[in-house]
């Protein structure tokens, strides 16, 4: 630990080591939870990140991995959680920017590859974020509007990378940090119904689909204690159901009755097989 921080904080302004510090936060980014300790690392990470702000001498993916770090491990931090939302949702904002998403595969060029391959890592670190952060940020809502976009953006020719964005919409949905309504605002809802009416029950892509709507709907089920959250919860449910019921979301769900049984053969456990699971009632 120590040996990877002394390299990282490298400052010097040329290729060798520019490799060297993006090489060291690869390695510490991968390093197991239980092994790192906040003292030891923490202000330096903070230290490499503000000076890449000033002086931008890090490539994309050593500071991604520099984020990630923090992700990682501080996502339960209030502090720190502000600035992780606002960090991310702005770096996704700006890979976007810079891959051509309507080209073929075949016709990738390498910077635009590494580009993806940092998206990607957010992703992922994100994915993580989501599925255990406990604490609500209201920069949710453009964190997911910048991840329903550049799905949109992708998922014609680029199926297998889509998948992540479809994943993180769902540990959202499943996060009681991030708010239904926040889902609702950024597009979320609307994305996945739409993108459900192209799929199978046999895509992999569907599964998720199904999970954020079967999160979806167990969160408007779970009533709230307090009076004013409780009618908040009802028009909010209402808004929803009649967004559904709009888009013939139960008619397609109904379709796929008798079939679900066979998600556990493929054993994709985090599904239910009762259909009425993934339905409103208002």
């Amino acid at each position: 630990m120590p040996c990877l921080l002394k390299v990282a904080l490298k400052k010097e302004e040329n290729e060798e080591t520019q490799k060297e510090v993006e090489i060291a936060l690869l390695a510490l980014s991968n390093i197991e939870c239980y092994e790192m300790n906040k003292e030891l690392y923490l202000s330096e990470i903070k230290e490499i990140i503000k000076y890449h702000q000033e002086h931008q001498n890090l490539t994309r993916l050593a500071y991604q991995s520099a984020w990630e770090i923090l992700i990682n491990r501080f996502y339960k931090d209030e502090i720190l959680e502000d600035v992780m939302v606002n960090e991310a949702a702005k770096e996704l904002e700006e890979l976007e920017k810079c891959v051509d998403w309507k080209r073929k595969e075949r016709e990738v060029k390498e910077k635009e590859r590494r580009e993806e391959s940092v998206i990607k890592r957010w992703m992922h670190a994100l994915k993580f974020y989501l599925r255990f952060s406990e604490l609500w940020n209201e920069e949710h809502v453009e964190l997911i509007r910048n991840v329903v976009q550049i799905f949109r953006d992708l998922r014609d020719n680029h199926r297998e990378i889509s998948k992540i964005f479809i994943q993180s919409l769902s540990e959202a949905a499943h996060c009681k940090a991030v708010k239904v309504e926040d889902l609702l605002i950024s597009g979320a809802v609307d994305n996945v119904l739409e993108e459900m009416k192209q799929s199978t029950l046999y895509d992999e892509l569907m599964w998720n689909f199904l999970h954020f709507f079967l999160k979806l709907s167990e969160r408007l089920k779970e009533k709230e204690s307090n009076v004013a959250e409780e009618e908040k919860r009802k028009e909010l449910k209402r808004k929803i159901f009649e967004k559904l019921e709009e888009e013939g979301y139960e008619d397609f769900i109904k379709s796929f009755n008798g079939r679900f049984d066979l998600l556990y053969r493929k054993r994709v456990y985090k599904l239910s097989i009762i259909i009425s699971d993934y339905f409103l009632n208002v």
